[in-house]
């Protein structure tokens, strides 16, 4: 038996409700991160590349400080995160990218050895979001459950189960591509373009969410609430 939804969905309406208040916010968006999600993906390969270049580059004093700025940056990201009382794991979990890429670039004494953390973190979502989508497990469903309010029990909904999984393949394609051009980009030594990846991956996040959460409501039967609203099997 399902549970009975009345009819007009509409997941995040545009209107202020009855109650007067502003419609809540929109979990890709809270996802996305807002301005600071824009610039804890945008500064840190920017500003690693600007001051190893800036400090004449192709030195052991240039890439040291290159690092040290890098790892300075990511702390400063942490501290904002923890003095706003938000939750400091993506900070923290870019904190530690942030770190291992210095260690590998220390040891290798390559500037572009450093992004090689991030297309193993790139190649590696990618296969998550593909194993989780063949084991029932779709990540996107995973991810925006408990933004939306609904924790899990979107998997007791066919209809929101089919659309997540639907709406995870972008993620898997998004993370393969990051991966593969900043692979590309690595081999060519092509520090400028590793620069820049962090404003045209942030570029085609955005891109990947809006294809997603069309893929999303397209899949959903034209009586569905929305994802806030899962239909459970009782």
């Amino acid at each position: 038996m399902t549970e009975a939804n009345p009819s007009g969905p509409q997941d995040f309406p545009d209107a202020k409700s009855e109650s007067g208040e502003a419609p809540p916010e929109h979990p890709f968006v809270r996802l996305l991160g807002g301005v600071r999600g824009a610039l804890e993906s945008i500064l840190p390969p920017l500003v690693f590349v600007t001051v190893y270049f800036s400090l004449g580059a192709d030195s052991t004093s240039a890439l040291t400080w290159a690092i040290v700025a890098a790892i300075a940056l990511a702390v400063g990201f942490t501290i904002w995160r923890l003095l706003e009382g938000k939750h400091p794991a993506r900070a923290v979990g870019s904190m530690l990218l942030v770190i291992v890429s210095a260690y590998i670039a220390s040891r290798t004494g390559s500037a572009a050895d450093f992004f090689w953390p991030r297309v193993l973190l790139n190649a590696g979502s990618a296969l998550a979001f593909v194993v989780a989508n063949l084991a029932g497990w779709p990540l996107i469903g995973v991810i925006l459950g408990p933004l939306a309010g609904t924790r899990m029990q979107w998997r007791k909904d066919p209809d929101l189960m089919r659309a997540y999984k639907i709406g995870s393949w972008p993620w898997a394609v998004l993370n393969a591509v990051r991966a593969v051009l900043l692979a590309v980009f690595i081999d060519g030594d092509n520090l400028w373009a590793l620069a820049a990846s962090g404003a045209f991956f942030y570029g085609l996040t955005i891109v990947t969410i809006v294809i997603s959460w069309w893929l999303i409501k397209r899949s959903l039967p034209d009586d569905h609430l929305g994802i806030r609203h899962p239909r459970l099997q009782i």
